[in-house]
């Protein structure tokens, strides 16, 4: 019969997102942007509110890269997440 414990060293991914609260996350989003910021919260959606935000975009003209302060983004526009990730290369 198989075991139906759960390993304690299991992390969930939303536990893992909590661990990044107060980093530097990478996020990748659906369409051609990349932002990395430092993460201030998120809820159950991974809606997530970032700070001293860079934003990484590829358009016909090459790459555009925006600084802002604070952001909210859309949790359903969001691909992955890198903890800790610096983001693309310029």
């Amino acid at each position: 019969m198989a075991s139906t414990s759960i390993n304690p060293s299991t992390l969930l991914p939303l536990e893992l997102v909590d661990k990044c609260i107060g980093s530097r996350i990478w996020v990748i989003m659906k369409n051609d942007k990349e932002i990395v910021g430092t993460l201030s919260g998120f809820d159950d959606y991974v809606n997530m509110v970032l700070e001293d935000v860079v934003e990484f975009e590829n358009t016909p003209d090459g790459k555009k890269v925006t600084k802002l302060d604070t952001i909210l983004l859309n949790g359903n526009h969001i691909t992955m997440l890198v903890p800790g990730g610096e983001g693309p290369e310029v």
